[in-house]
């Protein structure tokens, strides 16, 4: 009986040494997904889509017809998360089409204002709620001693081909104090 509890600990400690130190950064984690995927049907949200996060060059940014919406997560929402994704302090300029064709991808262009220079996007993913599309940044911490060169950030978001059927939508890119929304009609 013990070489065999000596042989279930020695397995334990090696294969949590080895997947400790091998794991990526930013890989799965299928529970915390499943569990927020439930969460997520729970408050009516039919899907929720990962977009491709980068980071332009250029800097530039062409002005589209948005408004601004109230800051914060719709309550909903902030219900589902496991763990409530850093956002942006401040939504600034919004380049992104009025219409969309969804076989092509769709592309969100805008800069954003942290309040705080220890942070860096991580990701983003847009849930979809009726007409309601509600598009989510997060942010996390660097590593300790590095810090951004600035609190502004310039974000390109791609929200890839097919990703929702044809129709009419509202979108919100949400900011913690402010948001941005525009129309957007799918074909």
């Amino acid at each position: 009986m013990k070489p065999i509890v000596l042989l279930i600990v020695a397995f334990v400690v090696v294969y949590t040494y080895l997947t400790l130190h091998y794991r990526k950064p930013g890989s799965v984690a299928p529970y915390q997904d499943v569990k927020e995927r439930i969460r997520d049907s729970q408050a009516g949200y039919q899907k929720r889509v990962t977009l491709e996060v980068s980071r332009p060059t250029d800097g530039r940014t062409v002005p589209t017809a948005v408004a601004d919406a109230p800051g914060g997560l719709p309550p909903d929402l902030q219900a589902t998360f496991v763990f409530p994704p850093v956002l942006p302090a401040e939504i600034g300029a919004v380049a992104a089409g009025p219409s969309w064709e969804a076989g092509q991808p769709y592309v969100i262009q805008f800069d954003c204002r942290l309040d705080d220079v220890n942070a860096q996007l991580s990701g983003a993913h847009l849930y979809l709620k009726g007409a309601a599309a509600t598009v989510v940044t997060d942010f996390e911490p660097l590593p300790a001693g590095l810090a951004a060169r600035t609190r502004s950030n310039m974000v390109r978001l791609t929200v890839p081909a097919g990703a929702l059927d044809p129709g009419a939508y509202r979108w919100t890119l949400v900011g913690a104090r402010g948001s941005k929304t525009w129309p957007v009609q799918v074909h």
